[in-house]
């Protein structure tokens, strides 16, 4: 696929697009359908798209699996964390009443927080588990070689 002009030139014009379908997803899942593990696996999928076109190498330039590493445990510290500091404000491990001075502002501000670490953790775990699946050589002499 890397010599195909068309698959490379609509891997470029919609990997954008779907990155932003993403987002759209994310920050629209606590009005309505989706939330922070579509979006994830939406993200993802534009980069594991650019991976299967463009090669493993150049889509671990765009993002490094240390970075996609460090996203992952990033979105778990934010999902875990607000739990955390509604424990320190006072109320229970994820009631979101204690974010703010209203209890509808800290229960929109608790399911923003909580979605975000959702889809960014589940972004970076699908691409990791991309790099791992795509790297995979088999060993010499394995099953089926």
């Amino acid at each position: 696929m890397k010599n195909n002009p068309l698959f490379r030139v609509t891997t470029k014009v919609l990997f954008a697009p779907i990155i932003l379908y993403g987002l759209y997803v994310q920050f629209h899942g606590d009005f309505g359908p989706g939330g922070g593990f579509q979006a994830g696996v939406i993200i993802a999928a534009a980069f594991i798209l650019y991976g299967i076109v463009f090669g493993l190498s150049e889509v671990k330039s765009v993002a490094p699996p240390g970075v996609v590493q460090a996203f992952t445990a990033i979105g778990v510290l934010l999902y875990s964390g607000v739990g955390v500091v509604n424990v320190m404000l006072g109320g229970n491990f994820l009631d979101y009443n204690t974010l703010s001075y209203d209890a509808a502002h800290g229960q929109h501000y608790g399911i923003l927080l909580v979605e975000l670490g959702v889809g960014v953790t589940v972004t970076s775990v699908m691409m990791s588990l991309y790099y791992a699946f795509a790297g995979y050589k088999g060993e010499a002499g394995g099953a089926g070689n």
